[in-house]
């Protein structure tokens, strides 16, 4: 299940094969979104965003084998034939559903940076508070869609990842002074996809296998592991991997 949407594999270019739509952002593979039609006036944007609305809230009540395009329309007062002139099915709203969700985890990251406070540690903090806040709002839609997803949703997922860690580096970088280890931005990229990593891997077993966390408390709790890190003399590092003799 982790592998995907998971740290692992992230490509180089997060924008490869995926294009824009007139209301902003990224609409997903273009395999996938030659068939979506992107809203062109206020009142279909705000179509748009009460079907996905109410596909958000079908899936994450009654899972992704109960989640129907009926279903959907249902919630959202409106015809099966409205939500199927903008979409061919389930799984292209269900894409679409994602997309929405990592656009959030996209900006919500960025913002959070660009008015982190200045310092390694409030760097590192907003990026893991940022990821914890977009998850807690979304905690029963994502284990829904990193259970049940298509190959085009993987690659999505991976690129949104990519994203995050190359803004949490590049916010980082005025701070590498106050990493400690002989490579400064090797052990922060290996920081930012332990935390990735670990936000991906809690929201995807946060019902099976709770921590009893609230999102707050494990951003503040991984953050501090995190700088604990960070902060750690390459010296000491390399001693504590050593095998007891």
């Amino acid at each position: 299940m982790l592998t995907m949407l998971g740290p692992h594999n992230v490509p180089t270019d997060a924008n490869e094969n995926y294009h824009s739509h007139p209301g902003g952002g990224n609409v997903g593979p273009v395999s996938h979104a030659e068939h979506f039609r992107p809203p062109q006036q206020a009142r279909s944007r705000e179509s748009l965003r009460k079907v996905l609305t109410s596909a958000e809230h079908v899936l994450s009540t009654y899972g992704i084998d109960e989640f129907t395009v009926a279903a959907v329309a249902e919630h959202a007062g409106m015809s099966v034939g409205a939500i199927y002139r903008r979409f061919t099915g389930k799984e292209q709203l269900l894409q679409a559903v994602k997309e929405q969700l990592l656009e959030q985890l996209e900006t919500s990251v960025a913002d959070a940076l660009r008015s982190a406070r200045p310092g390694l540690g409030g760097t590192i903090s907003a990026f893991t508070h940022a990821m914890a806040q977009t998850f807690s709002h979304h905690a029963r839609t994502f284990p829904e869609l990193l259970s049940g997803q298509r190959a085009e949703g993987v690659e999505r997922g991976l690129q949104a990842l990519a994203v995050i860690q190359r803004s949490l580096t590049e916010a980082a970088k005025p701070y590498l002074d106050g990493i400690r280890g002989r490579d400064p931005e090797q052990a922060l990229n290996a920081a930012a996809r332990t935390v990735i990593g670990s936000c991906v891997h809690r929201a995807a077993t946060c019902q099976s296998w709770p921590d009893g966390l609230s999102w707050t408390t494990w951003a503040d709790e991984t953050t501090e592991i995190a700088m604990a890190y960070l902060a750690t003399e390459a010296s000491t590092q390399k001693k504590n991997r050593r095998s007891p003799e």
